[in-house]
């Protein structure tokens, strides 16, 4: 109760500090690609790089679930961030005095996405320790903002850095963030939940298929698990071929594709920024429907634009960034819904099934963009997203997965 008497402490000392490590790691991240591309010139070499992010959690994110709710979500958080702060120190330490091969760089960004694997499910386990349901909300939303001034903040730091320092600089401002981090979390008190003594001798296979059991019994958030992976089967791709829409299409250069990130994140921004204050809906099913609706329409139009309409291209990327925050209401609903003990191998199921439909994703457009041409599959996942959003309006157990659940509380 003390702990969420003084939650918005609480939150925005941990908010503050995983955004410092999010804009170091994104700096890092993007100097990672400069690195590669001028030492490669591959685009399987990225493409490699970039799979070492989705593959951890989604082959392991069953299991780290069921470590999460068997532990301290508080401890899990700290190691995770110290575990990518030691894979980092340790790349800085070799490239200082040698170059760096392109097979220990990717071992290195696979140990960093496993550390993330167990981070990001845990973060989002703790939030309703900490935070009063009326609150969660407002959190996304605030979430979500600090997210796109990372999203801003991070290619540009990049690219200043990796002009000015050496590689192994930028390595370390990345370590640094995961110290700051993972003192964020270590100075608040984070309650676990309590944990039924029946399970305690169960097996970890067993105690995932009880965290499926929780999230398969409420069908309305089963049903949000098949929908997102859907909705990031296409999105995902699309974000990817920003720069390829830009610079190809559109005939711009890197710059016009540097102008289409920012739109997207100063939308993001200004849409957590609305969400923090409007809260969205009653029924936040219809928030979250309305944010796929308008991010599928607007994906749509982009690729029937005319060559000469860049600027349109902009203003479209701006509102798909304001829609983006709107649809992390799916996070509030499972914070509110799946009892905290569960919550830990909720989020990662979900997380895991999404991460696999990324890469397929990427693996799709890549051949079908190159195929018909971008701007086509730029329509074509438009009007497929179209449709994932015209499902959480007509099936039923999706439309009231918010309504039952708030009819629920009022009686």
């Amino acid at each position: 109760m003390s702990t969420k008497r003084h939650w918005k402490r609480n939150y925005f000392t941990i908010l503050i500090g995983q955004t410092f490590s999010q804009v170091t790691s994104g700096a890092l991240q993007m100097a990672i690609v400069f690195y590669l591309t001028l030492k490669t010139g591959s685009s399987m070499v990225l493409s490699m790089a970039t799979m070492m992010g989705f593959l951890p959690q989604a082959v392991l994110g069953p299991f780290i679930g069921t470590l999460i709710d068997r532990h301290s979500r508080k401890k899990i958080m700290i190691t995770s961030d110290l575990v990518i702060a030691g894979a980092a120190a340790i790349l800085a330490f070799i490239a200082t005095y040698r170059e760096l091969p392109v097979w220990m760089i990717m071992l290195v960004l696979l140990i960093r996405s496993i550390g993330t694997a167990f981070h990001t499910p845990a973060s989002g386990a703790i939030t309703p320790m900490i935070v009063p349901e009326e609150a969660l909300t407002k959190c996304t939303g605030y979430n979500q903002s600090m997210q796109a001034i990372g999203y801003i903040l991070s290619p540009a730091i990049a690219g200043v850095l990796y002009a000015a320092w050496p590689l192994e600089a930028i390595i370390m401002l990345d370590v640094f963030g995961a110290v700051v981090a993972s003192i964020s979390v270590a100075l608040i008190h984070i309650p676990d939940p309590k944990k039924d003594k029946s399970s305690e001798k169960a097996n970890y296979l067993q105690d995932t298929l009880d965290g499926y059991r929780a999230l398969r019994e409420n069908k309305g958030l089963f049903g949000m698990v098949w929908v997102g992976t859907i909705y990031m089967f296409f999105y995902m791709p699309i974000s990817a071929l920003f720069p390829l829409m830009s610079i190809s299409y559109f005939g711009g250069t890197p710059v016009h594709s540097s102008i289409t990130e920012v739109a997207f994140a100063v939308g993001m921004l200004l849409g957590g920024f609305a969400l923090s204050h409007w809260k969205g809906f009653k029924n936040r099913m219809t928030t979250i429907g309305i944010s796929i609706f308008v991010m599928g329409f607007c994906m749509a139009l982009s690729g029937l634009l005319p060559r000469g309409f860049f600027p349109m291209f902009v203003v479209f990327c701006t509102i798909m960034g304001f829609s983006a925050p709107f649809y992390g209401l799916r996070n509030v609903l499972f914070q509110e819904q799946i009892a905290p003990e569960y919550l830990g191998r909720c989020f990662s199921l979900l997380w895991s099934t999404i991460s696999l439909a990324m890469p397929v994703g990427l693996f799709f457009s890549g051949i079908f963009a190159e195929k018909i041409g971008v701007e086509k599959w730029f329509i074509l996942c438009g009007v497929s997203i179209l449709f994932v959003a015209a499902s959480t309006f007509v099936i039923p157990t999706l439309r009231t997965a918010d309504r039952k659940y708030q009819d629920s509380l009022n009686s």
